[in-house]
């Protein structure tokens, strides 16, 4: 009994690992189609009247603004072309600050790379556990190696909320702003670039004054490193 149960969990694992593996290394190639938070915001429409669209299409990482891309990567993951996929010395820092912040009822201080977004918004379903993060870890190290920085931010531009049932930068720029993702300016790029933390909350086209703060600093911060 025991030997078959241990059979059968091997034969699993190795199933996965090399199952995962496939998947991972074909969307490095073709872009991937829908995404699991898309499927559940098309589950949550009806209790929550929101948009029961998906408006999606994909733009090629040479046919986006390089605006776009360093004012995400500002935004969001400044160390992104440093780390191998999760900033340890980040996590490190959240661990230790959420703890006082919790006790003032302050939100918990992040530390999710560009890497580890992609892979939740690409792989993994949209709610938190302790064993998504676990596949998360897994999915992280093995798309920075199959994948690299390019890929990546290419997918992860092309797969993210740009506002209520918009996804991509090619939707986001032509219902935000009317052009093309590659014609995005500096400043409108850093307006997307400040909704990226909650796009169906905030604007870029009509700019709360903490979004307009939020977009000026990433403005600042469009100098980091982006994958050419």
């Amino acid at each position: 009994m025991l030997k078959n149960i241990f059979l059968w969990t091997l034969r699993s694992a190795v199933a996965f690992l090399l199952g995962s593996v496939m998947v991972v290394g074909l969307l490095r190639i073709v872009p991937p189609a829908i995404t699991p938070l898309m499927v559940w915001r098309l589950v949550q429409a009806p209790f929550t009247g929101r948009s029961m669209l998906i408006r999606h299409s994909w733009t090629s990482y040479d046919n986006i603004s390089p605006w776009v891309a360093r004012g995400v990567v500002g935004g969001e993951d400044a160390g992104f072309m440093r780390h191998n996929g999760i900033d340890w010395n980040s996590v490190e820092r959240a661990q230790r600050v959420n703890a006082s912040r919790a006790k003032r009822g302050k939100p918990p201080l992040g530390a999710s790379t560009i890497t580890m977004q992609t892979c939740k918004n690409v792989f993994l379903v949209p709610w938190r556990s302790m064993i998504r993060k676990a596949f998360e870890v897994y999915f992280v190290y093995v798309t920075e190696a199959l994948w690299g920085k390019r890929r990546i931010l290419e997918v992860y531009l092309n797969m993210i909320e740009w506002g209520d049932g918009v996804y991509g930068i090619g939707q986001g720029a032509k219902v935000s702003f009317g052009v093309e993702a590659k014609d995005l300016t500096r400043d409108q790029s850093a307006r997307l670039a400040a909704i990226v933390p909650n796009p169906r909350r905030f604007s870029a086209v009509a700019p709360s004054a903490y979004t307009l703060r939020r977009a000026s600093w990433i403005r600042g911060r469009m100098g980091v490193p982006v994958p050419k």
